[in-house]
């Protein structure tokens, strides 16, 4: 499922974007200001960001380099009440997808946020992940680690994909066995998720990287690729 976050100041526009884009079936997450933005940021992926230009505590001009320069594969959709040729060029020199100026018609907005989710999911295959060295496809179940071939169990795939989808976030054992007996629809005992966890550890960190994290007594963090 896509995940948008939407970075407007204006409560009542942001209430109805949120609305309007549950209600089309993605995830969404609402900020109100560029810190905000910032601390759901630092929690999780997005597929889309739509950013307003001008926040309370800052520009989201300011705010789409820094997403850029840690996440060059969001897409990011301007919201600017100016209809200047100069904002427009400065969003896109700064790596906008797309721009929406206000006030505008939600059904305008919901046909170019589709063509440009649909444009990702045909560049991304809609099911993969891809850090610049760790790469999988889950759908063709198939992987790279630094441009070698990578051999994953299908169980493997299947727990990477559980962790890739929920970064920065604490899953205990109890939910990991929840979701591959869910995904699955066998039962995946304990000793099961021990030995499937510690294969995928040596083979993803061989290379020195730390993509998952023990959290004592809780579980395990997905904190893709830090080096050790």
């Amino acid at each position: 499922m896509m995940r948008i976050l939407v970075v407007e100041d204006d409560r009542l526009l942001n209430d109805t974007l949120c609305y309007n884009l549950t209600a089309a079936g993605y995830t969404v997450d609402a900020a109100l200001s560029a810190r905000a933005a910032g601390a759901f940021l630092e929690k999780r992926d997005y597929d889309l960001i739509v950013l307003d230009v001008n926040l309370p505590d800052g520009s989201g001009f300011d705010l789409c380099r820094e997403i850029r320069e840690c996440r060059p594969d969001t897409a990011v959709i301007f919201l600017t009440a100016n209809d200047m040729e100069s904002d427009m060029l400065r969003g896109y020199e700064l790596g906008a997808d797309d721009y929406v100026t206000k006030p505008f018609h939600m059904s305008v907005f919901q046909k170019k946020l589709a063509a440009l989710l649909n444009r990702i999911v045909r560049q991304t295959g809609g099911d993969c992940y891809d850090d610049g060295i760790l790469s999988v496809n889950f759908s063709g179940m198939t992987a790279e680690l630094a441009g070698e071939p990578l051999a994953l169990t299908p169980l493997e795939y299947r727990l990477l994909k559980i962790w890739t989808k929920n970064p920065q976030v604490v899953l205990t054992r109890q939910i990991l066995l929840e979701k591959l007996w869910d995904i699955d629809e066998n039962f995946v005992d304990e000793h099961a998720l021990t030995a499937a966890v510690s294969r995928v550890r040596n083979k993803i960190e061989a290379g020195g990287q730390q993509y998952i994290r023990t959290v004592y007594g809780m579980g395990y963090m997905w904190i893709g690729g830090s080096q050790k």
